[in-house]
């Protein structure tokens, strides 16, 4: 699959990662739609790169069947979905204030993994529409996992399942799409510089930095959004997870 010949959605599409993809991808030809809650960065996103933007909550079923319809009907189909739309709010499992808020954990899960298998579910029964190429593809998935969710630290235990989960069901789902065409690929980043860690102070920012082994900085975002390229153009991988974390093992 050639990226100019791609028609994406990209969820989180208005910021960090999301964004950076978006921006990648229509650099380099392909149709993107970005699907957001943020509908004035959205927009303003989707101006920019001359792409698509429909508001989206990933963890309803209407508002994404409703965003995967908008996608086809500007971008004609659609051949790949990537996840990005994420929560990263820590708690500890019992904490001095008492133990974990279940609603709490519920969101994140909701978020992170139901909102991941709810776009790809969606945007899979789309793309087994579409005419397969030579080697009988018709589209990629593309989730985020984190490497939390083989090193979750301390007040990460919503975050890591979450992301434990995305992990879980890559080579399933690639399984069970194998029929129609569609591969499934996760990347697990480790620390990147997206705006929620780029509100941090700068000591803050430089400590995490340190502890990745080799580059010794934080990831950016483009770094990402290249990998999704390759992933989409390189037809041979699939089912598998790939960690972008410069050889980071959290404590």
């Amino acid at each position: 699959m050639q990226i100019s010949d791609t028609c994406a959605v990209i969820t989180g599409g208005a910021s960090g990662l999301g964004e950076a993809t978006a921006r990648q991808f229509a650099a380099s030809g392909a149709k993107v739609t970005l699907l957001d809650r943020d509908s004035a960065r959205g927009e303003a996103v989707a101006a920019e790169i001359g792409g698509t933007f429909a508001e989206t909550d990933v963890t309803s079923e209407d508002s994404v069947a409703a965003a995967i319809a908008r996608a086809r009907e500007a971008m004609g189909r659609i051949t790949c979905a990537v996840n990005c739309a994420g929560i990263g709010t820590a708690e500890k499992t019992l904490g001095k204030e008492g133990p974990h808020s279940l609603d709490h954990y519920k969101r994140i899960l909701d978020i992170n993994l139901m909102g991941s298998f709810n776009v790809a579910r969606l945007a899979a029964a789309e793309m087994a529409g579409n005419e397969p190429d030579s080697d009988g593809a018709r589209g990629v998935i593309i989730n985020t996992a984190s490497i939390a969710a083989f090193d979750g630290q301390k007040g990460q235990v919503g975050y890591a399942s979450s992301k434990g989960g995305i992990v879980g069901m890559t080579l399933p789902m690639a399984r069970d799409l194998a029929r129609s065409g569609i591969r499934v690929m996760t990347i697990a980043p480790g620390i990147f510089a997206t705006p929620m860690l780029m509100g941090l102070p700068q000591e803050v920012q430089d400590s995490l930095a340190a502890d990745v082994t080799c580059p010794q900085r934080l990831g950016d975002p483009s770094e990402y959004a290249r990998l999704a390229q390759f992933i989409v153009e390189c037809g041979y991988l699939n089912g598998t997870v790939i960690r972008i974390d410069g050889a980071l093992r959290m404590q």
